[in-house]
């Protein structure tokens, strides 16, 4: 197997993780020497890995990842994807983009997965008192204004 195919694999798995997801499925791409870092942790091994999806999915609603497209070489992957999800049950769906790179072991295991996507228009700026405040900042160093 080709790192093509590994992450046509883990693209898939990607898109069809949910709460619902046993542990087992996670262990088939991540072991206990993998890293998943997004903007708010860094953690070490499959379990770790497993309890930040798991806990993401009980605090939000129909979350899902969308794979917008992703390529590879032979060093490491990258998957351009979009998360949809609702903060209650009840509301609308919000949505961001991001990105991660992801690299691959001889065992087809994820070595490292990095997501990239901007944390402070998405999540800090939402929150009332410190969105306030980002905004301001943004709109004070902005080329724009």
């Amino acid at each position: 197997m080709k790192n093509k195919d590994y992450l046509k694999a883990y693209c898939e798995f990607f898109e069809t993780i949910n709460k619902d997801t046993q542990f087992e499925k996670y262990n088939y791409f991540f072991d206990e020497n993998s890293i998943f870092q997004d903007p708010f942790q860094k953690v070490l091994g499959v379990e770790k890995i497993y309890e930040v999806f798991q806990d993401m999915y009980e605090v939000l609603f129909e979350a899902k990842f969308i794979v917008l497209s992703h390529s590879c070489d032979e060093t490491q992957s990258f998957i351009h994807w979009i998360f949809e999800y609702k903060t209650k049950k009840d509301s609308d769906f919000n949505s961001f983009e991001g990105v991660s790179i992801v690299k691959f072991n001889d065992n087809a295991r994820v070595s490292s997965h990095v997501d990239y996507w901007d944390a402070a228009s998405n999540i800090y700026e939402k929150i009332p008192l410190l969105g306030f405040i980002l905004r301001l900042i943004k709109k004070k160093i902005s080329i724009n204004e």
